[in-house]
């Protein structure tokens, strides 16, 4: 009997473990509204700590299951460092995208609507001293340093067995970088749920995909050909 577990267990757990990021993620930034307001300090904080361990706990949930990819992002990095087939990648992106938009609508559904309406239900926003332009830079190079600890912390085998841990830290350490600038997304789907279930569609919306996007790939061939060990 084969040890992997099958392509519908797997994409259950990636749409699932995106349900629970974005659910965490999103919530902490709505749930700060009624504390401290969307721009202040201690909102950046629990923001950076509610998606930093939401991931953590998400990624180590389904890690022996699916990889804990949890990220479209993420898995085009992945794919370029040969470390997800190619034939999985658009039905996990299906599964993340159709997990994120579950939890969008579960806080629209489940929060008070004066909480939600002030940060969108949770959905990443420019500030408005940057351009698109400097968005897209921003969170590729957020992302770039999360898939560069994916790979690290997770993927490599000489990676320290400490399940979605390091993966999580980077969240944290990203978000309290530029969430302040962009949102610190990372995540085209974290982006996504909050956004379609808010109906908040910003025109600069493609920052929180080619930023990602771009820092994921660069990521993973940066780490395929100059970090990881030959096989």
């Amino acid at each position: 009997m084969s040890s992997t577990p099958s392509i519908a267990k797997r994409l259950a757990a990636e749409a699932i473990g995106t349900f629970v990021f974005v659910l965490v993620g999103a919530g902490s930034a709505i749930g700060t509204e009624s504390l401290a307001g969307p721009n202040s300090g201690a909102a950046l904080l629990i923001a950076a700590l509610g998606n930093g361990i939401g991931l953590a706990v998400a990624v180590s949930a389904t890690m022996s299951i699916s990889g804990g990819v949890l990220n479209p992002a993420v898995a085009l990095g992945l794919l370029v460092g040969n470390k997800l087939k190619a034939k999985d990648v658009i039905p996990y992106i299906v599964a993340e995208l159709v997990g994120a938009a579950a939890a969008g609508f579960a806080l629209v559904l489940s929060f008070p609507s004066v909480l939600g309406d002030p940060v969108n239900w949770g959905s990443p926003s420019l500030n408005g001293i940057i351009s698109s332009g400097q968005g897209i830079a921003i969170e590729a190079m957020l992302t770039f340093f999360l898939v560069i600890a994916v790979y690290g912390t997770a993927v490599d085998p000489r990676a320290p067995k400490i399940g979605g841990l390091g993966i999580g830290l980077a969240v944290v350490a990203d978000v309290l970088v530029a969430g302040n600038l962009t949102g610190a997304a990372m995540n085209p789907a974290r982006a996504f749920g909050p956004m379609l279930a808010a109906g908040f569609y910003p025109a600069y919306w493609y920052v929180y995909l080619i930023g990602p996007v771009v820092g994921a790939i660069i990521a993973g061939l940066v780490y395929r050909y100059l970090i990881e060990q030959p096989a």
